[in-house]
């Protein structure tokens, strides 16, 4: 039988989810809001430069380690997930897979009702996979994670990297007739990109449906094939760190050692590849190669120095107003992650206020905030009367019948 989870141990993870979720929106926004590929570039669908800034600011600060802190988290629960199925009798691993059975149909169920940009049923096809070794020691859990995550990134990031000196040639006026074809023909592919999601975006409930399910019924597939090596390291290790104790269990020093490094020594070269990239008018090979691969390691770094500085002030912070409202939004993570997909489709889509194509750019982060609030005001108030959010509950009750 697996030892109990002290509850500052959960509130602390809690905490940690609610900055994550929070901080997601501010670059799932920029998807609400337009096209897909508008979340790697300022300059697509077309260059705003009034909001280059607010890009570059979420790119160094909340682009690929909130979503990194996100699945780590979610490693994490899996881990306490187990324990809690042991402690009702229950088959931890079945338990489990019917858990992340239930998560893929609601992933998919999100991408053809509301959003093309899901990860739910990302994360329920590579928890199946990282299931398989969830009872490795924290050491063989990080030692695995650790070196295939920085080997896969590091070999397709070489991968593209004469792409991306193509296009440099190409933008220069440099590059062979091959090249400068090459570039013109995904230029065309952005653009086309850009027409079938502005559609989507701009059409009615029922037409946005449609149109998601007849051009793109595998992309939640898709997209978990091309982020498979990513997200199932992250999550074996957010095991390893649960059951290694990070979150409540590391010395101050320790924790506030790898905070400090983290974020300086990932923070330095993101703050570079972000002057780089508008100093060069942010090329969108370029673009691809930042933020799919070539800032894989910085983002990982700073990640992990978020978490450390996160946990090493919860203890002070958890008795604060706003350290509660984050762990009742990071409680209620699912019903939050879900329910800011219903308010930002009811005001970007076509079938809503139809804001997308008509809101300048530069207004997003007033859409962050007030995303931020819709998250943080509830919960406590919901979690006073019932306990858990209301999807946490549905899910819960699920995966975990009663006997």
């Amino acid at each position: 039988m697996a030892e109990d989870i002290p509850p500052t141990r959960i509130e602390a993870i809690d905490f940690l989810r609610g900055v994550a979720v929070l901080g997601i929106l501010a670059i799932n926004v920029t998807g609400f809001w337009g096209p897909s590929l508008a979340t790697f570039s300022p300059a697509i669908p077309h260059a705003q430069p009034a909001a280059y800034g607010w890009f570059a600011f979420a790119f160094v600060v909340f682009e690929g380690k909130m979503r990194a802190l996100f699945s780590m988290l979610f490693g994490a629960s899996m881990v306490l997930f187990a324990q809690a199925a042991e402690r009702k009798g229950l088959d931890p691993d079945a338990a489990q897979v019917r858990r992340l059975l239930w998560l893929a149909l609601f992933g998919y169920l999100h991408f053809a009702l509301l959003w093309w940009g899901d990860i739910l049923f990302l994360y329920a096809l590579c928890g199946m996979a990282a299931l398989l070794l969830r009872r490795l020691e924290p050491r063989q859990l990080a030692l695995i994670a650790l070196p295939f995550y920085v080997l896969v990134h590091v070999i397709e990031a070489l991968t593209a990297l004469p792409g991306v000196l193509a296009e440099q040639a190409v933008l220069g006026g440099t590059a062979s007739q091959a090249d400068a074809a090459g570039h013109a023909a995904m230029m065309g592919r952005i653009a086309a990109s850009v027409a079938r999601d502005i559609a989507v975006l701009n059409a009615g409930f029922l037409e946005a449906i449609w149109l998601k399910l007849s051009n793109a019924p595998l992309q939640p597939l898709t997209t978990t094939l091309s982020t498979f090596t990513e997200t199932v390291p992250l999550m074996l290790l957010g095991m390893a760190m649960v059951r290694g104790r990070f979150f409540m269990g590391w010395t101050r020093r320790r924790l506030a050692m790898l905070a400090g490094s983290g974020i300086v020594i990932g923070g330095v070269p993101t703050v570079l590849a972000v002057r780089w990239l508008e100093g060069h008018g942010w090329p969108p090979q370029a673009m691809f190669l930042a933020i799919e691969d070539g800032m894989a390691l910085p983002h990982l770094l700073m990640a992990l120095g978020y978490a450390a500085l996160l946990v090493l002030i919860f203890p002070t912070v958890r008795q604060w107003r706003i350290g509660k409202a984050l762990a009742a939004a990071g409680r209620c993570a699912f019903s939050n992650y879900l329910g800011t997909t219903v308010l930002m489709t009811a005001i970007f889509s076509g079938w809503g206020l139809g804001l997308g194509p008509e809101l300048p750019r530069v207004w997003l982060p007033a859409f962050v905030l007030l995303g931020w609030a819709a998250m943080l005001l509830w919960p406590q108030w919901w979690l006073r009367r019932f306990g858990q959010g209301p999807l946490e509950r549905l899910w819960r009750r699920l995966a975990l019948p009663a006997r």
